[in-house]
């Protein structure tokens, strides 16, 4: 079994990862989606969480050489700091906004001007946080050499946006390889495949097809 496989098991069975196609969950967006991802939930899990740091280190490599590892809050704190740690590497984070109180930082910890980090994320959907925290480094003048998270849904908008940004990314698993690891194990069949992979194609207009 491939790295990228073993992730997506892992997150299926641990319902880090939620299938639905039948009974599709609602976003914060009032997206329907037959998919729900929350990958905080591995941290409750040693042997995942040891999988996915482990993981990270070695995806990471394609981004050398960096000197800092730089989470996305909140969700992308905790991979990343297990990843800096690995890699005995400073970490920071980034907050979606800038604190309205004390120093009103949005960059916690300490980077260098011309610092070469690696951000890290949870998941990549659209891009826009993941980019957004792109964009204050760059403003802080670090050089981002690339975002790592641990699932993409494989969006074109998050693709494209991340090309006129001219932004690397990577992940450890993706989207049309959990459909195959939920398929394989029984988690779904070849009718709920195919939903799910009409709604990567289309998922704004998905509800209305199979709501």
């Amino acid at each position: 079994m491939s790295p990228s496989a073993e992730v997506a098991r892992r997150l299926l069975e641990i319902r880090a990862v939620q299938l639905r196609p039948n009974d599709p969950f609602t976003w914060a967006s009032g997206l329907l989606s037959p998919i729900y991802c929350d990958n905080r939930i591995a941290l409750s899990y040693p042997a995942v969480r040891t999988l996915i740091k482990h993981a990270l280190r070695e995806r990471a490599q394609a981004f050398a050489p960096f000197e800092a590892i730089v989470g996305v809050a909140t969700a992308g704190i905790a991979p990343g700091v297990l990843l800096a740690d690995l890699l005995e590497l400073p970490f920071a984070y980034v907050r979606s906004s800038a604190k309205e109180h004390g120093l009103r930082n949005r960059i916690e910890g300490f980077l260098l001007p011309q610092q070469r980090v690696l951000v890290v994320e949870d998941l990549i959907s659209t891009g826009g946080s993941s980019l957004s925290a792109v964009e204050a480094l760059r403003e802080a003048g670090c050089v981002v050499v690339g975002v790592l998270a641990i699932f993409q849904y494989g969006l074109e908008k998050a693709t494209a946006a991340f090309e006129a940004q001219n932004v690397p990314f990577a992940t450890l698993t993706d989207y049309p390889t959990l459909l195959r690891e939920a398929l394989n194990t029984g988690y779904i069949d070849e009718q709920g495949h195919l939903m799910l992979e009409h709604w990567r194609q289309n998922p704004e207009g998905w509800g209305a097809l199979y709501a």
